[in-house]
């Protein structure tokens, strides 16, 4: 099942409701939302610093994690940046792959 990343950033509003309920209650929220689109939460963090929560979930794909993204979004109290994780599995798979690449400005080759 494929990882994301989920960064988040609260509003004024986000914080008040993390005041008022807790940080428990919002894990709890969280993984509540995540489980219901098939998903489950591997890790949920609150930092400091840029960003002031992340997540890493396994969604089922990546139209589950726009979802996730959508709904949070609207309700205006968090900004949300979702990253998918990409495995070193998959970067050897990659590796092994031919991707024909011509730089901008450059005749594409035939």
């Amino acid at each position: 099942m494929p990882k994301y990343l989920l960064e988040v950033d609260y509003s004024g509003q986000g914080s008040a409701g993390i005041l008022s309920s807790g940080g428990s209650a919002r894990r709890a929220a969280v993984t509540h939302m995540i489980e219901e689109l098939g998903g489950s939460v591997e890790t949920f963090y609150f930092t400091f610093g840029i960003r002031d929560c992340i997540v890493v979930a396994n969604l089922p794909d990546n139209v589950s994690a726009v979802a996730i993204s959508l709904a949070v979004s609207a309700s205006g109290s968090l900004a949300i940046k979702t990253t998918v994780l990409v495995t070193p599995e998959e970067v050897d798979a990659a590796c092994l792959m031919s991707a024909d690449y011509s730089p901008p400005g450059q005749a594409v080759s035939e």
